[in-house]
C-alpha cells in the first residue's frame, strides 16, 4: 500500500512540537517542572545537551512521521463520513495521547512515586504537542 506523507509537513510538526517543547519546559514552567522534579540546579556539559538535543529531535521527527500516517488512515477510513481533514488532525492527535502518552506515562506517578502534578504538567504539553502537530498535518498535506 502506497501512502503519500508530506514530507515537509512532517519536518514542520516536528519543528513545532520541539519549540513548544522547548518553551513549555523552559521559559514557561521550566522552574515548575525543575522543582516538581526535585532538581535544584542543572548546569549541563556540552556533550549531555548535544545528546539530549539529538534525542529530541530524532524523537520528535519519528513521532511526526507516524502521527502523520495515523491521520492519513483516519482520513481514508472516514471519508464517507465527510469528515473534514482538520478535524481528523486534532482528533488524531487527542486519540494518540490519551491512548498511548497518558496512560504509559501514569507509570511515573503510579511506580515512581513522582507528583501528580508533574503528570499533568507533562501530559499537558504532550495533549498540545500532538495536536497541534494533527493540526499541521492534516492542514498541509
Amino acid at each position: 500500500m502506497y501512502v503519500n506523507i508530506n514530507y515537509l509537513a512532517v519536518l514542520a510538526a516536528a519543528a513545532a512540537s520541539y519549540i513548544l517543547g522547548w518553551i513549555w519546559f523552559g521559559p514557561l514552567f521550566g522552574k515548575l517542572w525543575m522543582r516538581l522534579e526535585g532538581i535544584t540546579e542543572m548546569k549541563p556539559s556540552f556533550k549531555d545537551m548535544e545528546v539530549t538535543i539529538t534525542g529530541g529531535i530524532i524523537g520528535s521527527l519519528l513521532m511526526s512521521f507516524v502521527l502523520a500516517h495515523l491521520i492519513l488512515f483516519a482520513m481514508a477510513y472516514s471519508a464517507f463520513m465527510h469528515y473534514d481533514g482538520i478535524l481528523e488532525g486534532l482528533l488524531t492527535g487527542f486519540w494518540t495521547w490519551l491512548g498511548f502518552i497518558a496512560p504509559v506515562t501514569v507509570g511515573s506517578v503510579l511506580y515512581n512515586k513522582k507528583p501528580w502534578s508533574l503528570w499533568l504538567l507533562g501530559n499537558a504539553y504532550w495533549l498540545i504537542s500532538l495536536i497541534i502537530m494533527g493540526f499541521i498535518l492534516s492542514v498541509w498535506r
